[in-house]
């Protein structure tokens, strides 16, 4: 099999070149291909120098819009995404490569305990993964993880479901489980990255929230929005009891809440059969 690195990259001159190197000690990688995000400092000089292909943004577009760029560019029938920033070691490779051998469509690197940037981050991984791990009825061990080896014809096929910015791990994942197809996972540890971080706190926080809904909508939005509207009936018929019992009447707040859980219940049928359209098999 022919194998690619994808390497997306943003003002990352002071890593670059090192992850090239270590990952060029491994005899078995074709390409390596570093998508220049945009970068304002040496990215793309320190990247060529250290013997990659570069292919470069005129301006920002983000992780996931680097990702789809490197997937395109990438000639190889396997391909492998990797940070840039040193936090990946290239020695795992050879784990997911075998888990590909062995028939896996996507095998990702799963952190394990230690490789987190902070608390807050990992406790809002174990959420991500807790409720992937709920709507796909699979065990989800890293959701987020950028590291990770896919089959290029089966990932090219949600290029159009994958978001310019930082979620694009997410949408795979799920796009991957949506469509069927096998994903595995191998334990890594996370090194801590080389220079700065480019998530900001705030928009993280604002990204959380989208990514709780972004799950949903990707798999099935009937296991999310059914059981709030199994929840509102459940009020209203316990109001409705309260009331009669009392007053002997049906107040408006029971119909209300039994009109929401139609609404919540109707809401998540249609979403259903829109996200089954996504997944059209066109060919």
């Amino acid at each position: 099999m022919l194998i690619s690195i994808v390497l997306p990259a943003k003002n990352e001159s002071a890593a670059i070149g090192q992850t090239i190197e270590k990952i060029k000690l491994l005899s078995i990688i074709n390409e390596i291909i570093v998508v220049n995000d945009g970068s304002m400092d040496d990215t793309k000089e320190a990247a060529e120098k250290a013997g990659a292909k570069v292919v470069s943004h005129p301006y920002s577009k983000g992780n996931g819009a680097a990702i789809k760029t490197g997937a395109r560019a990438a000639t190889g029938e396997i391909i492998i995404f990797m940070d840039a920033d040193g936090q990946h070691d290239p020695q795992d490779i050879p784990r997911l490569l075998e888990k590909i051998e062995q028939g896996y469509d996507l095998v990702v690197g799963a952190r394990q305990k230690g490789s987190q940037a902070s608390v807050g981050r990992g406790v809002a991984n174990k959420l991500y993964n807790n409720l992937a791990t709920y709507m796909t009825e699979h065990l989800v061990e890293d959701l987020t993880s950028g590291f990770r080896a896919v089959r290029a014809e089966k990932f090219r096929e949600f290029l159009y479901l994958l978001p310019n910015g930082f979620s694009y791990p997410t949408t795979s994942t799920m796009a991957f489980f949506r469509a069927g197809y096998s994903v595995a996972y191998v334990p890594i540890h996370a090194a801590k990255r080389i220079g700065k971080s480019h998530i900001n706190p705030m928009k993280d926080g604002i990204r959380f929230f989208l990514i709780i809904f972004k799950i949903a909508t990707l798999f099935s939005p009937l296991k999310m929005f059914l059981p709030i509207s199994v929840v509102l009936f459940l009020m209203a018929t316990g109001w409705y009891g309260y009331t009669l019992y009392e007053f002997g009447r049906f107040t408006n707040m029971s119909a209300l809440l039994y009109t929401g859980s139609v609404m919540i219940f109707l809401m998540g049928l249609i979403s259903e059969q829109i996200t089954a359209l996504m997944y059209k098999d066109e060919s």
